[in-house]
């Protein structure tokens, strides 16, 4: 299967630090790589309605919520573009997540089976200098991919507040160089590390 690469961008603001930050990752990658970039704030979802033990979900045949359902599909990379809120991801980026549990439970999509084997990727700003503060967001991506049984190549941390101030984080900007060529490892909860 040919690479592509989703990018979900999870930001309040346009063009932030968290963005910029993927994008110059994303610069890195080789031009036979597909990429598609969306920005959640434009394709608002519906808050999750749990069915799970009502009924199943039927799926969406139009709107945000089958266009990120497609896109994620179609994805052999997803890559969560989050600025830290609030020590985890964004409500945007959140409520993507939840949809993820209709889309496990909608008959015929086979999901998880689906998702298996992909990669789940992060990349975020956060206004602060200790970066062990974002481990909530590290911690809600690698456990969503471990439970799909997908790769989890990591969270690209930079730091900034002000619009462009990533830019200025020169040791996020060398890390954006080699993020994605990174071989993924198979996501792992913490307790079954050895």
């Amino acid at each position: 299967m040919t690479r592509r690469f989703l990018f979900l961008l999870g930001s309040a603001r346009p063009d932030g630090n968290t963005e910029l930050l993927a994008r110059r990752a994303a610069e890195q990658l080789p031009p036979d790589v597909e990429q598609q970039w969306i920005d959640l704030t434009d394709h608002p979802l519906p808050d999750f309605e749990d069915l799970r033990h009502d009924s199943d979900h039927v799926r969406a045949g139009e709107g945000p919520v089958a266009r990120l359902l497609d896109a994620t599909l179609a994805a052999t990379d997803v890559v969560i573009a989050s600025p830290l809120y609030w020590y985890s991801v964004s409500a945007q980026t959140k409520r993507y997540l939840d949809h993820w549990a209709g889309w496990l439970r909608t008959p015929g999509l086979d999901f998880k089976a689906t998702m298996a084997d992909r990669t789940l990727w992060g990349v975020t700003a956060l206004a602060h200098e200790e970066t062990s503060v974002a481990d909530p967001l590290v911690g809600t991506l690698n456990h969503s991919a471990a439970y799909l049984g997908m790769r989890f190549g990591g969270v690209l941390l930079g730091n900034g507040s002000k619009p462009g101030d990533v830019l200025k984080d020169t040791d996020a900007l060398a890390r954006a160089k080699t993020f994605f060529a990174r071989e993924a490892p198979l996501a792992r909860y913490p307790y079954e590390a050895a």
